[in-house]
């Protein structure tokens, strides 16, 4: 570790830059040497096969002015050859940025990249740039060695270099970013992260190409969310990890239900954007109800319609005897629902332009309907809906208990039907929220291996001169020795949205699809899980035995590897 560099300058205190892993549990210590496969194309000689000129997820027109260098260019695949594609004797000097929230596997990238260089190219330099994109445009890196790579091989977290949410966007950004490249020589830098992430990795990777400048741009999909993804990129990584701390919570969370018989659990998840994370664990723990937010949206349900399916069951379930159960609520529910988006959307512009007054005189400026569905909401709900916006002028929605606000709502929906004689059940609700508890977990044998392959993937692409592609690796429902390996040009996942007058490129999310395996898989079940206790409680993740290996339902569904 004493070989850490920072700034170009030997690290005074390596050991406060680096973990001592001499403290580690024996589960992680286990999982420092853990031996992981790589694809067998990436383990003898290949070479690098483009594909057809490439278009775009939508409006190819408006993201082939945007991108005038990128646009068009082939996705490439990697096949075996009689002799190597590329030079060994190639030195190189390669940079590594996190960026965005934390995923299980994002360690294991660096590692994997950091390995290939070492393996296949000749006294390279490899840079981890601190803090997120802001560590490009400020020049503050360290450099990796194998010692100070060492201790993070597939551990949980992104403290190796930590992460960031900045955005390289303004003219002056880009002006850092280049200086930086310059100084450095950089002969390529590899972005981990989201679709926000790979958009400005795209952009950084038109820039540099519009500027004559040598250095390369990648991308690597991560997100737990796991709305990053498409044909050729079939899931991002962290998204295993995640769902599987996440199910392992709510199958506890079920066996204290059975043993009290008294307690509904309403568990709010994580994904703001898509429900894939409620959905992937619905199928993992058999829930007695799952709001899938896509399927709100789809059928234009208001907030009173959610309120009376969730409290449909709880009455029936009473009939049975069943006074506890397990509801899924997805993190962004809210946004999905029609009517409160018209009503954040006018709550938005009023807090944009003028000062909230105590008397309430600023709800005259809401139009009707959305005022009804204010004073409808539960107090505490009202005052989350008036906190501070995000830099992006949105709702903070990770804020918003909207777990504790179907509780209530419920609560008052009974009481009603006890005073109609329709409901003679008992009533106790717990709320929780799962999501900071999934995000550094030490990674699945599925996310370890699949996030070490991506940053193999990403040094083969940067060794053989590729830019604005995203590493993309696939054939994940195969043992690792047969996946494939490639790259996938970036601008094909891109849309625009606009945005103050302009077209702004944007990596179209994926959100739950309704008539996509996984979600038809949950939807012919859901009925008997409502009624019947069909819980399953998966456990803590397995390194070793029968299930160490697999990966989550919703990836094995879409590729057809399961009925």
């Amino acid at each position: 570790m004493n070989g850490a560099m920072v700034n170009g300058e030997a690290a005074q205190k390596p050991a406060a830059a680096t973990r001592n892993f001499s403290v580690y549990s024996e589960v992680q210590s286990s999982r420092l040497d853990h031996q992981l496969p790589l694809p067998s194309v990436l383990k003898g000689a290949f070479e690098l096969v483009n594909g057809p000129a490439s278009s775009a997820a939508g409006n190819p027109e408006e993201i082939a002015k945007l991108f005038p260098k990128l646009y068009g260019q082939p996705s490439v695949l990697l096949v075996p050859s009689d002799k190597p594609a590329l030079r060994s004797d190639q030195s190189l000097k390669i940079g590594v940025v996190l960026s965005g929230g934390q995923a299980p596997g994002g360690h294991n990238v660096i590692a994997g990249l950091f390995d290939y260089v070492q393996n296949n190219t000749k006294d390279s330099t490899f840079f981890g740039f601190k803090g997120g994109p802001a560590g490009i445009m400020k020049c503050k890196y360290v450099e990796l060695t194998k010692e100070f790579v060492y201790p993070y091989r597939n551990q949980g977290g992104f403290d190796m270099i930590c992460s960031g949410r900045d955005k390289i966007e303004t003219p002056e950004q880009f002006k850092q970013a280049e200086e930086t490249a310059l100084k450095l020589g950089l002969d390529g830098l590899v972005v981990i992260g989201g679709d926000d992430s790979n958009t400005n990795a795209c952009l950084l990777a038109e820039h540099f190409r519009a500027k004559n400048i040598r250095t390369q741009v990648l991308g690597c999909p991560k997100t737990i969310d796991g709305d990053l993804k498409c044909k050729e990129v079939p899931t991002s990584f962290g998204f295993d990890t995640a769902c599987k701390i996440y199910a392992e919570m709510i199958g506890n969370v079920m066996v204290d239900a059975r043993s009290t018989g008294k307690y509904y659990h309403f568990v709010r998840l994580m994904g703001r954007a898509a429900s894939h994370i409620t959905l992937e664990c619905a199928l993992q723990t058999h829930p007695n109800i799952t709001i899938i937010g896509e399927e709100v949206a789809m059928k234009k349900q208001t907030l009173k319609n959610v309120t009376d399916y969730i409290t449909d069951i709880i009455c029936k379930r009473a009939e049975y005897g069943y006074n506890y159960g397990v509801i899924l609520i997805p993190e962004g529910l809210i946004d999905f629902i029609p009517e409160v988006q018209q009503l954040i959307a006018e709550l938005n512009e009023i807090l944009a332009h003028d000062v909230v007054d105590e008397g309430g005189l600023w709800k005259q400026k809401l139009q009707p309907q959305s005022c009804i569905l204010f004073e409808f909401l539960p107090q505490s709900m009202q005052e989350q809906l008036m906190l501070e916006r995000d830099p992006h002028g949105n709702v903070q929605v990770a804020k918003i208990e909207t777990e504790k606000m179907l509780i209530s709502m419920v609560e008052t929906e009974l009481e009603k039907r006890k005073e109609q004689g329709t409901y003679a059940g008992h009533f106790k609700g717990q709320s929780h929220f799962f999501g900071y508890e999934g995000r550094c977990g030490l990674p699945t044998n599925f996310d370890s291996t699949y996030c070490y392959a991506l940053g193999y993937a990403a040094g083969v692409l940067l060794h053989a001169g590729k830019t604005g592609l995203i590493a993309s690796v696939g054939n994940l429902a195969a043992p690792a020795e047969e996946w494939t390996v490639g790259g996938t040009a970036l601008t094909h996942l891109m849309d625009v949205e606009r945005r103050k007058g302009k077209f702004k490129p944007v990596i179209k999310k994926a959100m739950v699809e309704l008539d996509g395996a996984p979600f038809k898989k949950f939807a012919s079940v859901r009925e008997e899980w409502a009624l019947k206790n069909k819980y399953n409680s998966p456990g803590p993740i397995q390194f070793h035995g029968p299930t160490a290996d697999v990966s989550n339902y919703t990836l094995l569904l879409e590729l057809g590897a399961i009925a």
